[in-house]
């Protein structure tokens, strides 16, 4: 059985998608794991032994909120189950990515074909591939030259970014994962599909028991990405790229100036729905 969560209902008045979007991003940097928009609000969960007072957490996060709109919030505890069980019966359902990735579980049936084929277990954790941000950060990778590349995957998830990359080439490839259960995850998915990845359970201060990477990878969130990114320019290596996701666009220009103090340069981004996932470069020396 899986462990305990705090279901999460927030009703906005008004509500769009940029408002539960941003709601989402505001209650991930609070601890929130996952989150279901819908055209009035959305339904976010978090672990139980995560805080003691879900709702108290919910309008604390939501205090500042910068998109004027009312919202009502309510909760309930979710008894551990089969996780698997739930995103099979109610959510997660096959995606394919620039028509060359396809995302699934193990329990789907008729999945599309494609030319990189990844099995992802949820188990509640982040990155199946459907959010946006996961999304276009497999894009960027899709099209990046990885082969016999080193990459190193922050806030790894479900792991699904460090897998495409093994899958077209990448070696050797890390995943660090801070939350337990996530990397646990992670570690599953990476032998179910077969891959040779070294998953770290821990944060950035991981990142200085590592060699120097050609790419690392961080699709976590802005206030994250602004706290570490020093940790994550001394991991790359001299022109090493940096793909950094998480954000909205509107928040581009100050990771773009965090990235500069650093000695990256802005290369591109990709957007999607608002959200965007930005390329850097290190200056060679």
């Amino acid at each position: 059985m899986g462990k305990d969560y705090f279901e999460v209902r927030v009703d906005f008045e008004p509500c769009n998608e940029d408002i539960t979007d941003l709601a989402a991003s505001f209650l991930a940097d609070a601890g929130f794991e996952t989150f279901e928009p819908d055209a009035v609000g959305l339904t976010a969960y978090i672990a139980a032994d995560a805080t003691a007072d879900a709702e108290a957490l919910t309008r604390e996060s939501l205090a500042d909120f910068p998109i004027p709109t009312e919202f009502k919030v309510s909760s309930g505890r979710i008894e551990g189950r089969d996780w698997n069980e739930e995103w099979e019966k109610n959510y997660f359902q096959p995606i394919v990515i620039e028509g060359e990735c396809v995302v699934h579980s193990s329990f789907h049936k008729d999945v599309p074909e494609a030319r990189y084929d990844i099995v992802i277990d949820p188990k509640m954790a982040f990155g199946t591939g459907h959010h946006h941000t996961t999304s276009r950060m497999a894009a960027w990778l899709l099209n990046e030259d990885l082969q016999g590349r080193s990459v190193i995957d922050m806030g790894t998830g479900t792991g699904i970014l460090a897998m495409l990359a093994s899958m077209r080439g990448a070696a050797p490839v890390t995943g660090i994962e801070i939350d337990p259960d996530a990397w646990d995850n992670a570690v599953d998915n990476a032998r179910v599909n077969g891959r040779d990845i070294r998953m770290i359970c821990g944060d950035a201060s991981a990142l200085s028991e590592l060699e120097p990477t050609d790419y690392l990878l961080a699709n976590i969130n802005r206030n994250i990405i602004l706290g570490d990114i020093a940790a994550y320019a001394r991991a790359l290596k001299p022109g090493g790229v940096m793909l950094l996701s998480g954000f909205y666009d509107h928040d581009l220009p100050m990771i773009e100036a965090a990235a500069a103090e650093q000695g990256l340069e802005y290369v591109d981004k990709k957007l999607s729905a608002d959200w965007c996932a930005a390329k850097f470069r290190m200056k060679a020396n």
